[in-house]
């Protein structure tokens, strides 16, 4: 099965099933600095794009695969098909099927929870496709199914705030214990990522064989209870304060060209915190105002380009919404 710990309700139920859909599920920032494996949030662009229809076989069918060409169609290796799969179980489909074709709208590892959108939106259509009827709790764990054979193990700080949107903390693990929190009206996020790749497994495999002193955990653990205390009061200076990661940054920071400089680049703008998002390469900054993310976005650009590298850029409010249907296009 693929339920959860969160008690959030099924998202409704239509009358009839379509016979087509259309689903995006946004990209991720996660960490958020001193969260590691615990905090993550939505992005209202990019992320990745599923059509859907019904089709009279069992199982799932993947006709095509657009914006990444070394992803496959084979639904035993493809996340959008593994989480698909577990959806259809889930609902307990046995006789009718899926045919999905993925389009990918964000870069292979990005640190932009690019597995986690495309589990999250193979699920969320097998969904929508049979009546509207699976839960959000469920998507959840359908979508975790993909995202542990992509990654290696089912991490939830990308695949519940996609689902969920907003800021998600994973409280526990076993059994998933997901809460949503405040997103400060004026908070903006920066997103900016460089035109390098870092595999998922590299960074956690760096981080899995370093001894970590308990000064440094102690630094994260009063970090992540102010970031918290700050979403819930409003406070943005403090939430700035609180993008601080004694554990894992130091460790990822030499993955990501310029990252020191960069850093820097966004808190003399006026950045209220800086960090890396995932794995990395990308960097998320945050921001209280449109026109100060957009000086942020500005010279996080200018950063990386002067260590010669040149990076893509995602500014706004963060996505509150999650994952969902799209209409057709006329």
């Amino acid at each position: 099965m693929c339920g959860t710990g969160y008690q959030g309700g099924a998202s409704g139920i239509i009358d009839r099933m379509p016979e087509r859909v259309r689903v995006f599920a946004p990209a991720t920032a996660s960490n958020l600095g001193p969260g590691f494996d615990v905090l993550g949030l939505a992005l209202e662009r990019p992320g990745d794009l599923v059509e859907a229809e019904i089709r009279d076989e069992p199982g799932v069918e993947i006709t095509e695969v657009t914006g990444a060409d070394s992803l496959g169609t084979d639904p035993n290796e493809n996340v959008v098909g593994i989480a698909a799969r577990a959806a259809l179980e889930h609902l307990g489909v046995a006789d009718r099927g899926v045919r999905l074709a993925l389009h990918k709208q964000m870069p292979l590892g990005s640190g932009l929870g690019s597995s986690a959108a495309s589990s999250v939106a193979g699920a969320a259509a097998v969904g929508a496709l049979f009546g509207d009827t699976l839960p959000k709790e469920a998507l959840v764990g359908c979508a975790l199914r993909g995202e542990a054979a992509a990654s290696g193990a089912p991490h939830a700080d990308n695949v519940a705030p996609c689902v969920l949107g907003g800021i998600v903390l994973i409280r526990g693990n076993d059994p998933l214990d997901l809460i949503r929190l405040p997103v400060p009206d004026a908070l903006r996020i920066v997103l900016v990522h460089p035109h390098v790749e870092v595999l998922t497994a590299e960074a956690r495999r760096l981080v899995a064989q370093h001894r970590f002193a308990i000064g440094q955990a102690v630094a994260n653990l009063g970090n992540i209870a102010a970031l918290v205390h700050a979403l819930h009061t409003g406070d943005l200076e403090l939430f700035g304060r609180s993008i601080s990661d004694a554990l894992v940054e130091p460790i990822r920071a030499p993955l990501v060209p310029g990252f020191a400089e960069v850093r820097q680049a966004a808190l003399d703008a006026g950045a209220l915190g800086c960090s890396i998002s995932g794995s990395g390469p990308s960097l998320f900054a945050f921001a209280g105002s449109d026109s100060t993310a957009a000086a942020v976005a500005d010279a996080m650009q200018a950063a990386f380009a002067a260590s010669g590298v040149a990076s893509d850029r995602y500014v706004g409010p963060v996505n509150r919404r999650g994952a969902g249907p799209q209409r057709e296009r006329s």
